[in-house]
């Protein structure tokens, strides 16, 4: 039996109310909000946090880690491998990026599917359009992370019974390397095309699980093309309300990470014995059938996607702009931080991504501010900048900066966790390091 171990999934902290575009960009908007990754978060450190969550209460580690998401940091180079770093998994765990298209976390859903290890598949996307446009407010940033595994490496939560891909080469949305936004062919066009292979692909997958349609309790739709995925949900023959919320109008579509952040919504409400199935849209279809298992009962303490849906903070769009280099701003009067040193990081890399030193492991403790200071005058890409020292529970006492606070809400006797997060970026070099956050 091979299936899902267990998940974990990040939303980030920030909403932007899609009503506050329109009035500045003068298009756009619309109703709910959409989730926004930080000034200091990126599609690593998001995915650092799906994995760190889908690990927290499983005794068994990966063997092998992919990252799929359409916006790395980097080229050229691994980005999974500061994932890694800050996992603390052993060297000879894989690291490997599946990046390019949002069909990347079902490619490497599939790879895991085909090991006989355990693997963990994190899907990160951080989503921006142009201002004013449409996509700009149906996006969306967020992260999950899925562990596959065999029931030998632990109980398996959701086994998978069936699957299918079909593929289908056709022109739905691009974007050229270097630009922040997609383009995307007429809507109806891709309608035409998605539809009828969605429709076989379920077909499929549900004849090799032997399952009937009218048997689905959950069905999953992922994907770009919105009104494909709409249409889909009405002719897929499953019943209105077994089609899963796409949490559009709460945190938008957040690309790569969308598939398995809305499976792992799914399988936070199933019962033993529920059939899920994923459909994924993204240049072809591809489609999982999932049987819960009687352990899926157990799994509990975990953070959950509604919750995280339900929590957040407001972000203004000026400053989500500002963010996402899309308005020019007046930077920091203070001399730019220098290029993090390659070598440096190399000779302290447990304590840069892992956070462990002579106190131990300080990455998975939690700790209380006692004392704190605003800083207006210290280099930042979104000042002010607030400081802390924090006494964790163990005893140990750190001076770290705090994030995903407003000031006005920073208090002596907080309690915080750590965070991964990117201090700043230089000379295109991303300086990774942790964070503490508010619990």
């Amino acid at each position: 039996m091979r299936g899902v171990l267990g998940w974990g999934t990040y939303v980030p902290h920030r909403r932007l109310d899609r009503t506050t575009i329109r009035p500045v960009a003068g298009g756009g908007g619309g109703k709910g909000t959409r989730a926004v990754a930080s000034y200091d978060e990126d599609t690593t450190t998001m995915a650092v946090a799906a994995a760190r969550a889908a690990l927290r209460t499983l005794e068994v580690r990966p063997r092998s880690l992919w990252l799929a998401t359409t916006t790395p940091t980097y080229l050229d180079k691994t980005n999974a491998t500061a994932v890694h770093a800050a996992l603390r998994l052993d060297r000879d765990v894989a690291a490997y990026d599946a990046a390019g298209s949002s069909r990347s976390t079902l490619a490497a859903v599939s790879a895991a599917l085909d090991a006989r290890t355990p693997v963990l598949v994190v899907g990160s996307d951080l989503r921006v359009g142009l201002p004013g446009g449409a996509e700009e407010a149906t996006a969306g940033d967020a992260a999950a992370a899925v562990l596959f595994g065999d029931d030998a490496d632990g109980p398996v939560l959701a086994e998978v019974i069936a699957r299918a891909s079909l593929t289908e080469e056709f022109l739905d949305r691009w974007r050229v390397p270097g630009d922040p936004a997609s383009r995307t062919w007429e809507e109806r066009f891709g309608e035409t095309r998605y539809l009828p292979l969605a429709l076989e692909a379920l077909k499929t997958a549900l004849g090799a699980a032997a399952v009937d349609v009218r048997d689905v309790d959950a069905l999953v739709i992922a994907g770009l093309h919105e009104r494909a995925c709409a249409s889909l949900a009405k002719k897929s023959g499953v019943a209105a309300e077994r089609i899963a919320d796409r949490l559009t109008t709460a945190i938008g579509n957040p690309g790569a990470a969308q598939p398995l952040l809305l499976l792992a919504s799914a399988l936070e409400s199933a019962r033993p014995g529920a059939v899920v199935v994923l459909l994924s849209l993204a240049d072809g279809v591809d489609a999982l059938v999932l049987r819960a298992t009687d352990a899926i009962s157990d799994r509990a303490g975990a953070d959950t996607v509604a919750r995280q849906v339900a929590a957040g903070a407001p972000v203004s769009y000026g400053r989500y702009l500002a963010w996402r280099g899309l308005l020019p701003v007046e930077p920091p009067r203070r001399p730019e931080p220098a290029r993090p040193s390659a070598s440096a990081a190399g000779r302290n890399a447990d304590w840069k991504f892992g956070l462990t030193g002579a106190a131990g492991v300080l990455a998975d403790q939690e700790g209380t501010v006692t004392t704190f200071t605003i800083d207006k005058l210290a280099y930042s890409p979104s000042p002010p900048v607030v400081f802390a020292v924090v006494d964790f529970d163990d005893g140990a006492r750190l001076p770290v900066e705090l994030t995903d606070v407003d000031t006005d809400d920073v208090a002596i006797g907080m309690r915080v966790e750590m965070t991964f997060r990117r201090l700043f970026t230089a000379d295109g070099i991303a300086n990774y390091f942790w964070k503490a956050r508010p619990l």
